[in-house]
């Protein structure tokens, strides 16, 4: 049994299970959604997405440099590294946003604005996703930041290749090859997570007893993406509704 296993795990179990009861994940993963809703749901995951995104490479090399002023040079210096590969990806979530919602546009009315819907105000649980970033890297224990990733990371891995498999069988190919932003991280989360576990595992061998504060904080970043992808779907099915209302 390794550390993970004995001193983390156990504290996110109850959270991840989540990923397969939540009536989201359901909803995503079932071949019988509607086409309509699964389409409108991309879009708005995506155009939303962009707040979720945009300070990753921060958070992380914030992190960083906490961890080194607290004299953990090694693990720091991972971290700092690692934000670098992330720079930027907020812009692939927009660009797939606006290629969506051109699909949509050339097919339904009234037509959606991407950008508009990027600028939308966050959710509760976008900001809170934002907070408990903002509360980790200026703790005492910044490497919750790898917790944090490490469970949005499990997501990415473990759900998003059947939500993309998903889409393909429902939407068809055309549909997924927009899907750039989710597509590239449910292959590189891979081995993000791998780091993420592996910093995790020394941060356990030095200080056991930090193993709950970390599930914790893992904990509390998954639970906000949950909440968040359920937000994108009731604006989705909102959406929706006004559209059949129009019509």
């Amino acid at each position: 049994m390794t550390l993970m296993d004995s001193l983390y795990l156990p504290h996110v179990k109850q959270t991840r299970a989540r990923l397969e009861t939540e009536a989201v994940m359901r909803t995503l993963l079932s071949p019988d959604i509607a086409p309509l809703l699964l389409e409108r749901f991309l879009i708005e995951w995506s155009a939303r997405g962009a707040y979720m995104t945009e300070p990753v490479d921060g958070w992380i090399r914030g992190a960083g440099e906490r961890s080194i002023a607290l004299g953990q040079e090694r693990l720091g210096q991972a971290l700092v590294t690692h934000a670098r590969h992330e720079a930027g990806h907020h812009l692939m979530t927009i660009e797939d946003a606006r290629g969506l919602a051109r699909r949509w546009n050339a097919r339904h009315v009234p037509q959606l604005d991407a950008d508009a819907l990027v600028a939308q105000a966050p959710t509760e649980a976008m900001r809170q996703y934002r907070q408990v970033h903002d509360e980790v890297i200026t703790s005492d224990l910044p490497m919750g930041q790898a917790a944090i990733e490490y469970e949005v990371g499990h997501l990415a891995v473990a759900l998003v290749p059947r939500i993309l498999d998903n889409v393909k069988q429902v939407l068809g190919q055309e549909t997924l090859d927009r899907l750039t932003f989710l597509t590239e991280h449910a292959e590189v989360d891979v081995g993000h997570t791998a780091l993420n576990e592996r910093m995790l595992t020394e941060v356990l061998r030095a200080h056991p007893e930090a193993g709950p504060r970390l599930a914790a904080y893992g904990a509390r970043g998954l639970d906000c993406y949950l909440r968040f992808l359920a937000d994108c779907m009731n604006a989705s099915r909102e959406s929706l509704h006004a559209l059949s209302a129009a019509a």
